[in-house]
């Protein structure tokens, strides 16, 4: 029998434990690597001293503002050098760290302002207007607005607020970190983008934080230096904890605007770019890019890929450009990526190109700071893994959140039974690898049979005029509903409606076949997801 801690008559103290949090990584960094290129964006360089030392003043000038431990602290920024900072620099004072998604709508805006009780707001200029028209439309108390201007992307300073770079030169450089006393200590909160009613608000601790990043640097068998490019954003997820996790190896975070195959091109060349993540439309956009977009390079570029199953083919057309793909699964409620699609290579080195595609759009198995995840029926219990029997992921592990602020119910709801209910429909395959099936609101009934729209999506995505694809369910008289499939062709693409249903039933049941293709642009959120509740209401109405 092993010791109970009891037993022993030892206890924790001050040399042998110190609560996990993801700012130790940046403390150590600035004393390890002080003079190794931290932050880039255009003519902003710094280095890790640097950097430190921007976000102890940034947390200095918070504190002086009257932020306390445990307020809160909203972001409205693209990934920019102060949206980097504002992640060391907001829990460095205690607070809490609230980044924003900058394409919401005002009444939104407003809500999370308001539900979050954000005290202060770092906003860049262009979307100034938006945050003072959601303060403008808030009830109670009100975020002090910090503006943050790029005048090399065209949005010099308005005037109207403080300026930040005026805030930190005027802030206290010596200011001592608050570190946190207890790891289940807030360190952010993020809005779920849902789709109907009010977002929900995700709070996520240090220890989380912490365990996401080493699990991340063990998942990506990343080594010291890697040069990482900020695809992802970092309000989704904290941009899936990457940029806590890049001073643990003296790593280079380059910051990316605007994100476009050119930006993503451009910065492998001019800055060597090693790693970077992405939903799959970004690796569509790669694939897809002009000839005059593209740089050849002589490394290769690990990717991480989320948010929506990879279409098998544009997986096997990326990879061919020097680019390495592993799919990863996650939701804002467990921080960002928590699955991976671990490649077995003495296993599966030898499979041809189409069927190492299909491998490596699974979502695969728990991350290593993970403790289980699984496919369970309503009843919590295991389907069998044969790759065909349906159930929902169930997740549990330490990168799991704290739960859904003044939420109690959906928090109760959402961890029944001692795991995290993912919403996602999935299989789970004989060697344990997990394979969404679709989202349980987008499976399709159609005479009875179920019918991922996923599989649909993959099977039209392999043809050469297509673009992107999405499959929704579209109300039928006969068989209650039938899939229908919205699609954006490339340019000078011909393919018509006949052609594309033609091609689907080549590889489909003819009840998994589109009944009907429409042509249009697909509504996307800013992470690249496709919007298909407003899909389904074009299907309605057709």
């Amino acid at each position: 029998m092993g010791w109970m801690q009891d037993e022993t008559g030892l206890d924790k103290c001050a040399a042998n434990y110190v609560p996990l949090t993801p700012l130790s990584h940046l403390q150590r960094a600035a004393k390890v690597f002080p003079n190794h290129l931290a932050v880039v964006y255009g003519a902003h360089r710094v280095t890790y001293a640097e950097y430190h030392d921007r976000c102890t003043r940034l947390a200095a000038a918070l504190a002086a503002m009257g932020v306390a431990p445990g307020d809160v602290v909203a972001t409205l920024i693209p990934n920019l050098p102060a949206q980097a900072e504002a992640h060391f620099g907001v829990p460095a004072c205690g607070a809490v760290l609230n980044t924003i998604n900058m394409r919401l709508d005002q009444a939104t805006v407003s809500y999370i302002f308001e539900h979050g009780g954000a005290k202060v707001a770092l906003v860049d200029t262009q979307f100034i207007d938006l945050a003072e028209a959601s303060v403008a439309a808030m009830d109670g108390p009100t975020p002090q607005i910090i503006e943050v201007p790029d005048a090399d992307a065209g949005f010099p300073a308005t005037g109207r607020h403080p300026q930040y770079e005026d805030v930190l030169a005027g802030a206290d450089e010596t200011f001592a970190w608050l570190m946190p006393q207890d790891e289940w200590e807030s360190i952010a909160l993020s809005y779920t983008s849902g789709t109907t009613g009010k977002p929900k608000g995700v709070v996520h601790h240090h220890r989380g934080a912490y365990l996401m990043t080493m699990g991340t640097v063990v998942s990506w068998r990343l080594t010291l230096h890697p040069v990482y490019l900020t695809i992802v954003p970092l309000f989704h997820c904290n941009g899936w904890n990457h940029t806590w996790m890049m001073p643990v190896l003296g790593g280079t975070v380059v910051c990316c605007r605007d994100i476009t195959a050119k930006a993503i091109y451009d910065a492998i060349q001019t800055h060597r770019v090693t790693h970077f993540g992405g939903a799959p439309i970004v690796l569509n956009m790669i694939v897809n890019a002009q000839a005059s977009e593209r740089h050849r390079f002589d490394h290769t570029v690990e990717v991480f890929t989320a948010g929506a199953p990879p279409a098998p083919a544009t997986l096997s057309k990326i990879e061919a450009l020097g680019f390495n793909v592993t799919q990863v699964y996650g939701l804002t409620e467990t921080y960002g990526h928590v699955t991976e699609c671990l490649w077995r290579g003495e296993d599966w080195d030898g499979l041809d190109e189409a069927a190492r595609a299909q491998i490596k759009a699974r979502q695969g198995v728990a991350m290593p700071m993970m403790e289980d995840i699984t496919v369970t029926d309503a009843a919590i219990t295991q389907t069998p893994m044969d790759g065909t029997t349906q159930g929902e992921i169930m997740i549990r592990g330490n990168a799991v959140m704290k739960g859904y602020l003044k939420n109690p119910e959906a928090t109760a709801e959402a961890f029944e039974g001692g795991y995290f209910h993912s919403g996602d429909i999935a299989v789970q395959h004989p060697d344990g690898y997990i394979q969404i099936a679709d989202r349980a609101k987008d499976i399709i009934i159609s005479g009875g049979e179920n019918i991922s729209s996923v599989e649909v999506e993959g099977v039209l995505m392999a043809h050469d005029d297509v673009n992107l694809a999405a499959v929704v369910a579209k109300p039928d008289d006969k068989w209650g509903e039938v899939p229908c499939a919205f699609v954006e062709l490339k340019a000078g693409a011909t393919a018509d409606e006949a052609a594309l249903i033609a091609f689907a039933r080549e590889t489909l049941a003819g009840f998994k076949a589109p009944k009907q293709v429409v042509f249009q642009e697909l509504p996307k959120t800013s992470t690249g997801k496709i919007q298909k509740f407003e899909l389904r209401k074009v299907a309605e109405a057709l």
